[in-house]
């Protein structure tokens, strides 16, 4: 049950920090291809920072639906 609750809290971290993460990794990623580029390897853009952050809020919104939902089943 400890487990079950702890995931449940970070997909629900996730949804409400989803900005801040999502500026970093995109910030990362965006550093990542501008490297890979300069050493002569073609990568797709970076995504951009409206389409990360509504990434990682689905993202948390889905880890936290499933385990209410897994929670849900145990104790049925």
């Amino acid at each position: 049950m400890l487990i079950e609750v702890a995931k449940l809290a970070l997909g629900l971290m996730i949804a409400f920090f989803h900005r801040p993460v999502a500026d970093w990794i995109i910030e990362q990623d965006r550093l990542l291809v501008v490297m890979a580029r300069q050493r002569g390897v073609p990568l797709p853009a970076a995504l951009t920072t409206e389409t990360g952050r509504s990434l990682y809020f689905w993202i948390g919104i889905f880890i936290a639906l499933y385990e209410m939902l897994r929670i849900w089943m145990l104790y049925s």
